[in-house]
């Protein structure tokens, strides 16, 4: 086996003595710094390269904690003026999972970046971290490599924001493939509901 995986193997046992020790530590590390901190190199090697990082230029880690829970509405001193339905307060959940989140958090913040991918490092009590793999646009050694050009196009600006990386498609229910997507075909599941609950009815018939 090669280094990878045993790294991986290392990773799958997360109750395992030493990674239990290991990421006690590292948290308390990611605690005493800002929320939102540059990588030298991966925390998970072999994860990244999993996920298209290289180890070369253009390619930035980025990581980034979240606070864990739910999204408390955003009422004044919790109020709603309106029906019994819509005044819930506190058991709300928000949409997107938390690992979009940290990812758009980093998109705007390292705002000439693009962002390729992230996977989860660690968490604790009241906070889950994240790395991202941000790659550089603007870079030669990225517009040269046929692999990963695809990013400069246009299109993928703030790819985050809309819902294209892994974990955006995942909260949209699009990681699927097979009879488990059918409810999805034509994009997403509302417009597989729109197109069979439309009525189609040709001008000349």
């Amino acid at each position: 086996m090669g280094a990878y995986k045993y790294m991986e193997e290392l990773w799958r046992h997360k109750q395992s003595d030493a990674l239990r020790f290991l990421l006690r530590v590292r948290a308390w590390e990611y605690r005493q710094t800002n929320k939102i901190t540059r990588c030298n190199h991966p925390t998970r090697t072999d994860k990244a390269h999993r996920l298209g990082y290289k180890a070369k230029q253009g390619y930035v880690i980025v990581r980034c904690g979240v606070r864990r829970g739910g999204r408390k509405r955003q009422n004044h001193r919790g109020m709603v003026w309106g029906k019994p339905k819509h005044q819930g307060i506190n058991h709300l959940k928000f949409e997107r999972n938390l690992q979009s989140v940290a990812e758009e958090k980093v998109g705007r913040k390292f705002a000439n970046l693009r962002v390729l991918n992230s996977y989860w490092i660690n968490q604790d009590a009241t906070m889950k971290y994240y790395e991202i793999i941000l790659v550089d646009p603007s870079h030669q050694k990225i517009r040269n490599d046929a692999r990963i050009n695809w990013i400069c196009n246009p299109v993928h600006k703030h790819r985050e924001c809309r819902g294209l990386t892994s974990a955006g498609r995942k909260s949209r229910g699009l990681r699927k493939r097979g009879h488990r997507a059918n409810g999805i075909i034509g994009g997403s599941y509302r417009a597989a509901w729109l197109r069979r609950n439309t009525m189609r009815l040709k001008r000349y018939r």
